[in-house]
């Protein structure tokens, strides 16, 4: 085979070890559509009862708003962070994207450097992840606040 050939055989398979990365950050997109979206509406309802607690007369409904507005600030604090480290997740699988073809352009052996890289990316996406996960625990966990304070029945699992 002529080395027009081989060269060809060898970006293809650089392709090939690409696209698993690219599909990760595909599936962090849609991670960061679904965090937005919980962000968008968290601030919608933190917005309209900051908006309603000054009218509250009801001691006992006033306190229960202001409890829900805390819960509601810790969400967005934990969305935040977790936006921030899937961000922070892809542009990490983008480097490594590079660095692959970086390595293959100018014939460097860089798989360590390769594979450190997409480890943390994996460490970092993991963290997200756990973000998530702690974000939404909070949710149900306000939810059984609110339903302790106006006193009514949580319904067992």
């Amino acid at each position: 085979m002529s080395g027009d050939v081989l060269e060809i055989i060898h970006i293809g398979q650089v392709i090939q070890a690409a696209v698993a990365p690219v599909f990760l950050i595909t599936g962090i997109a849609a991670l960061l559509g679904v965090a937005s979206n919980r962000l968008m509406r968290i601030m919608d309802r933190s917005r309209e009862l900051e908006n309603s607690i000054p009218d509250v007369q009801d001691i006992q409904s006033k306190k229960v708003q202001t409890e829900e507005l805390r819960y509601l600030w810790k969400r967005i604090s934990l969305i935040n962070k977790a936006y921030s480290l899937y961000t922070l997740t892809a542009l990490l699988l983008c480097v490594v994207i590079t660095v692959l073809f970086i390595s293959h352009i100018y014939t460097i052996q860089l798989s360590v450097l390769i594979s450190a890289i997409f480890i943390g990316a994996l460490m970092v996406l993991i963290m997200a992840l756990m973000f998530s996960l702690r974000e939404i625990f909070l949710t149900t966990r306000s939810l059984q606040i609110r339903l302790k304070l106006r006193n009514l029945k949580i319904p067992k699992h």
